[in-house]
């Protein structure tokens, strides 16, 4: 289960009203340091794929089920764990005694005929393999190799692990995967394990030999002695909702990464089933960066603008190859190029398979476009700040004057909340939550907590306009409720965009004009909801007293779609503030929006999501505090920086408010296929006070 940290829940007789509940957090506030890891009792016996490696030093692990209990690899039957293109350990090939595969240079030595495992049609077809690796060079060069075993061989290897190990459960806002054995930790010398797991131990001399790296090199068109004895190989599974997003596998001096499938061969995995792997064109992002030099005269400074080049991924994949049994993918890794990812499973088959990497001598060039580099790349790098959204400002507006009951004119201050305010304001919301008692509650919760939920916030008028044109889309669309999510094109028209690049994000963006009260649409109506309230005087008046953060200077923000087996975004540095933010996210999804409390009403869909199994949560996470300046990727990832601070679970017709500084970092966690709807909402940033300031007024 995930450790979510809901903490005071107001229940609707606590503000006299039946529709609305107010939620806060209480594990740490928003601002604070956690104090311990988030994940306990992690083993990372070296470590397993991309998935744990292929990150920056100090990013969330969102949960590791059951502490840490290991669960035994499933069969096809079972509805457990199953494969990763991922993450082995590294480990020196030693043993180089294994099987030889034959090559165009290189003959099979005698001592290993015995031993043979690799089918004679690849052997004789080595020219082939390699003339088609050459002309796949969309959207860059890969193979696939099919029938690479002799018949027989990997249905034994397959069985042998399932009936030997165990696998770990791990979820990150980049993955979702069951880890299972790293073949670098296997010991050959372990008489008795290497007796229970004889096809599996010899799969591993094989892999790890050098006729096999020669072999490698041959049809992934790199030159002879390319590849040193330095292998990562290790067992994965991806089951039911496990996947894993882009990313271009560069770590350290990683050369060529490969996948030998170990699905199982009957029935046949189709389109339908998921896990598929998916490979992304590179494209050549334009990045405005500004310099500012100061100058002698006048303590004047002079700002200096430049474009800057980068490779990114498209935001969905171009081409994708099944995770056919006994058949092997490969590529060469490189910077800004082999971007990548696995489809999600949408079958309760376990997708199995061997992954890892043959390394090179030195780490590849041009390693400022690694997609790990880029997740950790800030805003402002050497003295340069890229280009970002600017805030439009809120003005404060005209106030009719009234003269309150002690006298006052509500005029004094523009940015008092008024009663015409109120009035404007309950049009839209909850009039629960614009009562002066709720307000005051309200702000002492955020004042203690730095975030607050509030739940059933728009009326019940425009709740209703909201859901049923969002369950009339999503239904049209055949989207959620376990519907494969084949179309990448779905939702998008001339009114929705997708968004991406994939590595950091995908969603659909709404950019229509027709913002309306009574729009046909889903996205028409959010769209007028953001113009009308969010973005109001009125508004910016509540949030002063819900938060008293005083009235937001600015906002900036979108309307946005998150479609269930297909959309997510990335905690990356990139999105770091300079300065302190209030983000204020308005959340539409499939269900009534009340708390689920464990009874038998509640509602099916609000447990679903609630239990954050299907994503689409957004979680905060502390970045870290060293300098981020030309770092390089790392070899290993440590658990033991985990650093999630809030994670809020989505919900119908629920404000979240949350106080976010310039040290963290937030991502809306993979939205599965399997959950109740899309997740459509209103994402606003809000322009705050700078606490230094507000120190001084004081």
């Amino acid at each position: 289960f995930l450790l979510l940290a809901f903490g005071f829940m107001f229940h609707p007789s606590t503000m006299n009203d039946t529709n609305s509940t107010i939620t806060t957090t209480t594990d740490k506030g928003i601002n604070a340091k956690p104090t311990s890891s988030f994940l306990n009792g992690t083993e990372r016996n070296g470590g397993s794929h991309e998935e744990t490696n292929n990150r920056p030093s100090k990013r969330s692990r969102i949960s590791e089920t059951n502490g840490g209990e290991s669960k035994s690899v499933p069969s096809s039957s079972s509805s457990s764990p199953c494969d990763k293109e991922g993450s082995p350990s590294t480990c020196t090939a030693n043993d180089t005694s294994g099987p030889a595969v034959a090559t165009k240079n290189d003959k099979t030595p005698a001592d290993a005929v015995d031993d043979n495992i690799i089918s004679s049609n690849v052997i004789k077809s080595i020219d082939s393999i390699t003339k088609s690796y050459q002309e796949n060079t969309k959207p860059y060069p890969h193979g696939v190799v099919e029938d690479v075993f002799v018949d027989g061989f990997l249905e034994k290897v397959l069985d042998e692990v399932k009936h030997n190990f165990k696998a770990k459960f791990k979820e990150s806002d980049l993955f979702r995967v069951y880890q299972s054995i790293d073949l670098g930790n296997l010991d050959p010398q372990n008489t008795e394990l290497a007796e229970s797991i004889p096809s599996l131990m010899k799969l591993r001399r094989h892999l790890y030999s050098k006729q096999c790296r020669n072999f490698m090199e041959d049809i992934a068109c790199i030159p002879r002695d390319t590849i040193t004895d330095k292998v990562d190989c290790a067992v994965n599974c991806h089951d039911q909702g496990c996947h894993l997003l882009c990313h271009d596998d560069v770590i350290g001096t990683r050369k060529l990464s490969y996948i030998l499938y170990l699905t199982d061969p009957e029935p046949t995995w189709k389109d339908e089933d998921g896990g598929r792997l998916e490979l992304y064109d590179n494209i050549e992002e334009d990045v405005k960066v500004t310099t500012t030099a100061s100058q002698d005269v006048g303590d004047q400074s002079q700002k200096k603008e430049r474009t800057i080049k980068r490779k990114v991924p498209g935001v969905v994949p171009v081409k994708t190859i099944l995770p056919k049994f006994n058949s092997m993918a490969y590529f060469v890794v490189e910077p800004g190029v082999s971007f990548h990812s696995v489809q999600e499973v949408f079958c309760d088959r376990p997708r199995l398979s061997i992954q890892g990497w043959y390394h090179a001598k030195e780490t590849p060039k041009e390693m400022e476009h690694a997609s790990l580099n880029q997740l950790k790349a800030s805003n402002e790098v050497n003295g340069e700040i890229m280009e970002e959204e600017e805030f439009t400002p809120i003005e404060s507006g005209s106030v009719i004057t009234e003269i309150n009951s002690k006298g006052q004119s509500d005029t004094e201050n523009e940015q008092n909340l008024t009663s015409k305010d109120i009035e404007f304001l309950s049009t839209f919301i909850n009039k629960t939550y614009l009562k002066t008692e709720s307000i005051d509650e309200i702000r002492q919760r955020f004042e203690e907590e730095s975030s607050v939920q509030l739940r059933h916030f728009f009326n019940e008028e425009w709740e209703n306009k909201v859901k049923s044109r969002l369950l009339k889309e999503d239904t049209e669309q055949n989207v959620g409720r376990g519907q494969p999510a084949l179309d990448y094109s779905v939702g998008i028209n001339e009114d929705w965009t997708s968004v991406g690049p994939a590595h950091k994000q995908r969603f659909l963006e709404y950019v229509g004009n027709n913002a309306e009260i009574d729009g046909s649409s889903c996205g028409s109506v959010l769209s007028y909801l953001k113009k009308m309230v969010f973005q109001s005087p009125q508004f910016g008046r509540l949030l002063k007293n819900y938060t008293s953060l005083g009235f937001p200077l600015g906002y900036r923000g979108k309307v946005r779609r998150f479609r269930p087996g297909l959309d997510y975004t990335i905690a990356h540095y990139g999105i770091l503030t300079k300065e302190a933010v209030l983000d204020a996210t308005m959340c539409f999804v499939r269900g009534s929006g009340k708390q689920s409390l464990g009874e038998e009403d509640d509602d099916e869909d609000d447990i679903l999501w609630q239990s954050d199994d299907k994503g689409g949560f957004e979680c905060y996470i502390a970045a870290d505090d060293e300098d981020e300046e030309n770092v390089e990727a790392a070899d290993e990832y440590n658990d033991d920086d985990d650093t999630k601070l809030l994670s809020v679970s989505a919900s119908h017709n629920t404000l979240s408010l949350v106080y976010r500084d310039p040290g963290t970092m937030r991502f809306v966690k993979y939205v599965g296929s399997g959950a109740p709807s899309s997740r459509w909402d209103i994402a606003i940033e809000y322009q705050v006070e700078d606490d230094d300031e507000e120190t001084q007024d004081e």
